[in-house]
């Protein structure tokens, strides 16, 4: 019997309110795959994105995991609008944005992804006192708690964005680790994405 993939998209289209930007998109995802989501600005891929997520309605296609159309699990969706709030300390911050997922971290695993993303000795400071890069990576520290087992689809907009050209080499070989484990990612960039194995262009779709 043939597995089905993690995620399946079938003649999605991509829509922002009553404006559809990509119509008949197809996309197939199987455990170990990396695939970078490419496209025109205003194509969609941050909106394409929300609505693998659910966080914006499918209206028309279906967007599928491990072969049905109610998700067995909760794929990571990593915005980059971060959803960082500024008045919660680095490690407030990284706790709230695990529970969504229902993971508690102890505070050995919060020193161990804050370490990963060159942010120990944080830990108590301001979120408002960041920078931009510093603040991105508090978003991405999650990364190195969350397992295949546990969010088998990672859905990341555009997570190289103000980070140094050392993270971006450890952000991918996290990227890499994981589809290795059994997971499947789905990743906006404008920067080249040398894990990828494929590449899905929204312009070829455009309405």
């Amino acid at each position: 019997m043939t597995t089905p993939p993690l995620l399946e998209l079938e003649n999605l289209t991509v829509q922002r309110g009553d404006l559809p930007l990509c119509e008949a998109v197809n996309l197939q995802l199987a455990a170990g795959q990396v695939c970078h989501l490419v496209g025109a600005n205003g194509a969609g891929k941050t909106t394409l994105l929300m609505q693998v997520a659910q966080l914006l309605p499918v209206l028309q296609g279906h967007v599928r995991y491990f072969g049905n159309d109610q998700p067995l699990f909760a794929p990571l969706y990593v915005s980059h609008q971060l959803g960082i709030h500024p008045n919660l300390s680095v490690a407030q911050n990284l706790t709230f944005l695990l529970n969504l997922y229902g993971v508690s971290p102890s505070d050995q695993q919060l020193d161990l992804a804050l370490s990963w993303v060159g942010l120990q000795g944080y830990e108590t400071i301001s979120s408002s006192q960041l920078s931009a890069g510093q603040t991105r990576r508090i978003a991405l520290a999650r990364l190195q708690l969350m397992s295949a087992e546990m969010t088998p689809v990672w859905l990341l907009d555009e997570p190289f964005t103000a980070l140094d050209v050392d993270m971006v080499a450890q952000l991918s070989g996290r990227i890499r680790a994981f589809a290795a484990s059994g997971g499947a990612v789905l990743m906006t960039s404008h920067q080249p994405v040398t894990v990828a194995d494929q590449v899905l262009n929204l312009t070829e779709y455009l309405c």
